[in-house]
């Protein structure tokens, strides 16, 4: 990010799950500061929601704020930063993030910054999947569920803690004859009798 207000774009992108239209049409005087989120207009229903962001997106956000210096209220945050004052468009910012690929070499879309923020959202165990569907603005919590997929990483972390979990004996409660359970499944109960040697020892031929 070659600039202020791009990192400011692209933090508030990640934490707040914001659309990109939605997070382009924010103004000034929809930025809650003491507690770190904004209010945006829900593509489709045009319910105004409040979307949150990182400490790290607030610092950049108003970094990028600070920079521009007085502004009205009313105005929209996002300006462009060459030619007359103006809104950033649309096209504009996906300009930027093409400019970014390019460097990288990579191919990310303006939506995978949604999509980054909804998957960690959904993943983390503090919040509750109407949570996410709430900060996202989902009509239908089926497609919030799209979110929820593990991380190959942490689900083989869980696989190596099962594997590696001391298996529990298994043993017989009192008044029960190995004997009878060999011929009950047709196969040796070599474990010991609720803690104790079989007494009637080994069954005769």
């Amino acid at each position: 990010m070659g600039s202020d207000r791009d990192r400011a774009l692209l933090s508030c992108y990640v934490s707040s799950g914001a659309r990109a239209t939605e997070l382009l049409g924010v103004r000034l005087s929809d930025v809650d500061w003491p507690g770190q989120r904004l209010w945006v207009v829900s593509k489709g229903t045009g319910v105004r929601r409040v979307a949150p962001l990182s400490p790290d997106a607030s610092l950049w956000l108003a970094r990028y704020v600070a920079g521009r210096g007085a502004a009205d209220p009313g105005a929209v945050v996002w300006r462009a930063l060459r030619g007359p004052d103006r809104p950033l468009t649309y096209s504009a910012v996906r300009r930027v993030l093409q400019r970014a690929n390019e460097k990288l070499g990579t191919n990310w879309t303006l939506h995978d910054l949604r999509h980054t923020a909804g998957v960690r959202m959904a993943n983390d165990p503090a919040l509750t999947i109407t949570d996410v569907q709430t900060i996202l603005g989902h009509t239908d919590i089926a497609t919030t569920t799209i979110y929820t997929v593990p991380r190959v990483e942490e689900m083989f972390d869980r696989l190596h803690t099962f594997y590696n979990r001391p298996r529990q004996a298994l043993t017989l409660p009192a008044g029960y004859d190995p004997r009878d359970m060999e011929t009950i499944f047709g196969a040796p109960w070599n474990h010991e009798l609720d803690g104790q040697d079989d007494p009637a020892g080994p069954a005769t031929p």
